[in-house]
């Protein structure tokens, strides 16, 4: 026996006690994968999941989701709606806090959505609260924010004023809604998202960024609920490589995953048994087209001979006297060529439903529309996408050369390359394929200079059919396409004066028809959420967001 044994006793309980207290700290951190790089942490200029995400951990609204994604109380204990659905009165909890231990009352509310309206904010979402008195003028700069529909009588009420009705609280409940601290906005600028410098309200306070690596929260002692908030901290992981994040999963390095790559299902049950939660999802994936750009454009009418059939001349507009839209024939074109049976059998794999609209099955009271050849055969859709493209000016001889472009992902990438072999095989046209990290992707796709097919989608911030349709009805930053109809306008306007749900209902499809008729996108299929959950979290239930904050889990071997 050596001598150092002989003269350090060795004492048993106290190795079990580092032990425990090792794997006591472990657990208290929940490793989850979230996708890519999130593109910022100022709440009010969020656009994608992987910000809302950390967000919604972070900070608090008036109104929040509860696990299952019911709205429930936040920041407000109670609100209450006028008659005509027009006046939100909303009273906050007493002793509201910063995480930096500053009282937070309603004129810091206030003053919060009067920046997130600012020009100078340019919040993407803003026009989500265009039925918010002053909100389009606002961010138009065409009256100050102060003339914002907000104010706050005392120090506990917030007071929305609308111009329509409209599902108010479950807006609030998005990033955009969420208060900032202004003190240090004013006094770091952009530099106020950072690690030491981010003060926030919700259930956890940003602890560490590691640029293309991970995010790390930790709990917020100050926040309201701290008590039933489980874990102490979460580490979120850049993964933009679903084959790598499952890896990482198998491998014990991550509790949650973002996404499961598109491999064999059966394997994967197989693999992962409960792990794997599969659940509906309202969210529609689809091509978007530059339509802003030649040859996408409207406007270079050509003749051509089309034959006397319902199915190759319906829908097209303008098609009078023989003569067709070139740039919308192309469009037309390219949609037919796809085979979306054939992507969401072999390609998604996960129970994903083929589209046709934009706007997913799912939402109460409304009938999503779809195209007038969903019905249609694909040898069908084939045919009649040939002659399209002869008619916009292609052949063999003179192909189309585009370029599609994605955001860096394994998913994405899969499904770029079939849907670039599928206009390969039925229309000979030259694909270039374009995957770009995701603040750089969407930059590109907002500015619409080089973009010209591109990967888009919508993910409901609320469930309801306008919030899949309402970029359209303007050439706003997030109207990607630049495709402004005056019928689609009008008709969601309509919807917005409708005085029963169901006449809203009937004008937002509508406006969905017009608007799948112009192919300015090209609606590919309807979302699944698919995620991997270590057997050790609970807490983790199905929505149909599939919004998931921290606060509602724990940790439990």
């Amino acid at each position: 026996m050596p001598d150092s044994a002989l003269r350090r006793p060795r004492r048993p309980w106290a190795t079990l006690l580092a032990v425990l207290v090792a794997g006591a700290a472990q657990a208290s951190t929940l490793e989850r994968g979230n996708g890519p790089e999130p593109s910022t942490l100022d709440a009010h200029k969020c656009q994608e999941v992987a910000c809302g995400n950390v967000l919604r951990d972070l900070y608090e609204g008036l109104v929040t989701e509860d696990a299952a994604g019911r709205l429930v109380p936040g920041m407000a204990q109670r609100w209450s709606v006028s008659p005509d659905g027009r006046t939100w009165t909303f009273v906050l909890r007493d002793g509201l806090r910063w995480s930096n231990g500053d009282a937070l009352d309603a004129n810091q509310i206030v003053a919060s959505f009067r920046r997130a309206f600012a020009p100078v904010t340019a919040a993407p979402f803003g026009e989500l609260f265009d039925a918010l008195h002053n909100a389009k003028a606002v961010q138009a700069g065409e009256v100050p924010p102060a003339a914002l529909g907000v104010d706050a009588p005392d120090a506990r009420t917030v007071v929305f004023h609308l111009d329509r009705s409209a599902p108010l609280p479950a807006l609030l409940t998005l990033p955009i809604a969420f208060p900032v601290y202004l003190p240090a906005i004013e006094r770091l600028g952009a530099q106020h998202t950072r690690p030491g410098a981010l003060v926030s309200n919700g259930a956890y306070t940003l602890a560490a960024w590691t640029p293309q690596a991970n995010l790390v929260v930790e709990r917020n002692l100050r926040f309201h609920d701290a008590a039933n908030v489980a874990i102490d901290r979460v580490r979120y992981q850049v993964t933009e490589d679903a084959a790598a994040e499952l890896q990482r999963f198998a491998a014990g390095d991550l509790h949650i995953t973002e996404v499961v790559p598109p491999q064999p299902m059966a394997s994967l049950k197989k693999r992962f048994g409960a792990q794997m939660r599969l659940s509906p999802y309202l969210g529609a994936f689809w091509l978007g087209i530059n339509t802003t750009i030649a040859p996408f454009k409207d406007g270079n009418c050509t003749r051509v001979v089309m034959p006397r059939n319902d199915k190759a001349n319906h829908g097209l507009s303008p098609l009078r006297d023989g003569c067709i839209d070139r740039g919308h024939a192309l469009r037309r074109a390219l949609s037919l060529a796809i085979d979306r049976d054939l992507l969401v059998r072999h390609v998604t794999g996960f129970g994903e439903r083929a589209a046709y609209g934009v706007v997913p099955p799912g939402i109460a009271g409304y009938a999503p529309a779809a195209t007038t050849w969903s019905t249609w055969t694909q040898v069908e859709r084939e045919r009649q996408a040939r002659m399209l493209y002869r008619a916009a000016g292609y052949d063999d001889a003179h192909p189309l050369e585009i370029e599609l472009r994605y955001n860096t992902s394994t998913p994405h990438r899969r499904l770029a390359l079939a849907v670039a072999a599928m206009w390969r095989q039925v229309l000979g046209a030259h694909v270039r394929l374009r995957n770009e990290e995701w603040k750089v992707f969407v930059g590109n796709r907002k500015q619409r200079v080089i973009t010209q097919v591109f990967r888009g989608g919508w993910i409901a911030d609320v469930p309801d059919a306008r919030n899949f349709l309402a970029a359209f009805g303007s050439d706003g930053p997030l109207n990607w396409t630049g495709h402004v109809d005056a019928g689609v306008v009008e008709r969601i306007a309509r919807a917005d004066a409708a005085s029963s749900d169901a006449a809203r209902n009937a004008w937002l499809r509508a406006a969905e028809t017009r608007l799948v008729q112009a192919d300015a996108v090209i609606p590919l299929y309807f979302y699944t959420s698919k995620h991997l959950v270590d057997p050790r979290v609970h807490g983790f239930e199905a929505n149909a967001l599939d919004r998931h904050a921290s606060r509602w889990m724990r940790l439990q071997d």
